[in-house]
């Protein structure tokens, strides 16, 4: 099977996670493809393949022969895809010898080169896209694919030499528990890469702090025509928390290195509302002095709202 074949059937699992779960997995459908890639490994020779209680995939391509003695190398990637949009019933479009131009997804949403300038990278190559309804799922199905499509080509051309390969895949990365049970010990490698990058060829070595912070507001809801004095509005009364944020501390004002407050979703009524942030910093110092404002920032809107 050929890389892109691989990852056409993998993004027809549909494999969401789910933040508001409580399980773990967060969504059955995981298990699914996470069943199936246990069972392809078996098919293509991978030896000490399980899937454990919660549903990691561990599988092993065996070193060759003389190079037993190497470090063990491992390589993982995550099934999920993000909880923002459906991975459902993915439509994928192959664009073949991309000419560099504007991209239609369907009648009404364009990718414009203007919006996405590095897509005039890719001139020339073979593009695959959603149709815009859905994800395409590619974070990280397409890391699942690479994995896979190696492990095939190694122990297919054993004059290929190496020592011995761990591979795992896991859940719920894109909610933050994909390590929660990964079992460092029982994977066994001595260094380890996970395929979920952007650019090929790219190489990152390191990593950034994050936390999240869920934010909850109870308020008084009153009849409009009677509410002044008497009305706290749980909607405002979060728009003058995020208000007390560095404006310049949001992803859209960031880049490289520097940390962030990232509103990732607010419901609500005036009765009651919730909203969610990402907070992420690489210097560990200014992660934790975000997390005390944030901290800080609450306790003023608790003082002014009571």
């Amino acid at each position: 099977m050929t890389l892109k074949e691989r990852f056409l059937q993998y993004v027809g699992f549909d494999t969401q996670s789910d933040e508001s779960s409580t399980t773990f997995p967060s969504t059955d459908k995981q298990l699914v493809l996470l069943r199936h890639l246990a069972e392809e490994m078996k098919a293509l020779g991978l030896t000490e393949v399980e899937m454990d209680q919660h549903g990691y995939v561990m599988g092993t391509i065996p070193a060759t022969p003389g190079c037993e003695g190497a470090p063990v190398i491992g390589f993982i990637s995550h099934v999920d895809t993000a909880p923002d949009m459906s991975g459902k019933d993915v439509k994928p479009q192959i664009i073949e010898n991309y000419d560099g131009g504007d991209i239609r997804l369907n009648d009404q949403l364009m990718m414009y080169v203007a919006d996405f300038p590095e897509l005039a990278f890719f001139k020339g190559h073979t593009l695959i896209t959603t149709d815009g309804t859905t994800l395409l799922g590619a974070d990280d199905k397409a890391g699942v694919a690479e994995i896979m499509t190696a492990a095939e080509y190694l122990m297919q051309h054993p004059e290929v030499k190496h020592g011995k390969i761990r591979i795992g895949f896991t859940p719920d990365e894109e909610i933050g528990r994909g390590v929660d049970h990964f079992d460092v010990a029982r994977f066994g490698a001595k260094y380890a890469y996970t395929m979920d990058g952007s650019i090929e060829g790219e190489l990152e070595y390191e990593n950034f702090n994050a936390a999240s912070a869920k934010l909850t507001v109870n308020g008084r809801n009153i009849h409009p025509g009677y509410a002044k004095g008497k009305m706290i509005n749980s909607l405002q009364v979060l728009c003058d928390l995020h208000a007390l944020l560095p404006e310049a501390m949001r992803p859209e004002a960031t880049a490289g290195y520097e940390g962030f407050f990232h509103l990732i979703g607010i419901n609500g009524s005036v009765e009651k509302a919730s909203a969610s942030y990402i907070i992420r910093d690489h210097d560990r110092k200014l992660f934790d002095e975000k997390k005390e404002l944030m901290t800080a920032a609450v306790a003023f809107i608790n003082k002014k709202y009571g």
